[in-house]
């Protein structure tokens, strides 16, 4: 009885949900003209809700497949605690960061930026997850 009751055991184990982790990363704000982008080029109905969209860098662009992925980003800390606290925004990739090297992991629209931050001039360190 002893060898069934263990696969029952070992598959209850596979189910237990695993904590997520996100990463850590920073992020900076950019504004207009949003357009052309990699992902999209010239159409005006690529932007999202809201505009809360971001570019990446080249880290996370991975050779263009990070169109459309979305991420859901939290303001950890920042010069002057420019956090709004508890708030997190959904945002999709829409380009490359268009500095090199990129100033941050993830540049932010400023709707999106300002979402999340009081300050939209100073970098802020951030968690993100896709």
């Amino acid at each position: 009885m002893s060898l069934l009751v263990l696969p029952v055991v070992l598959c209850l184990l596979c189910t237990v949900p695993r904590p997520v982790s996100a990463d850590l990363g920073t992020a900076t704000s950019y504004g207009p003209p949003y357009i052309p982008t990699r992902c999209f080029g010239r159409r005006t109905d690529q932007f999202p809700p809201q505009y809360f969209f971001v570019a990446v860098s080249e880290g996370l662009w991975d050779g263009g497949s990070a169109c459309e992925r979305v991420y859901k980003i939290k303001c950890l800390s920042g010069l002057n605690m420019p956090c709004k606290v508890g708030e997190t925004v959904e945002v999709m990739v829409v380009d490359l960061c268009r500095k090199s090297p990129c100033p941050s992991t993830i540049a932010m629209s400023t709707d999106a930026f300002a979402a999340i931050s009081h300050n939209s001039s100073a970098p802020i360190n951030i968690e993100y997850l896709q």
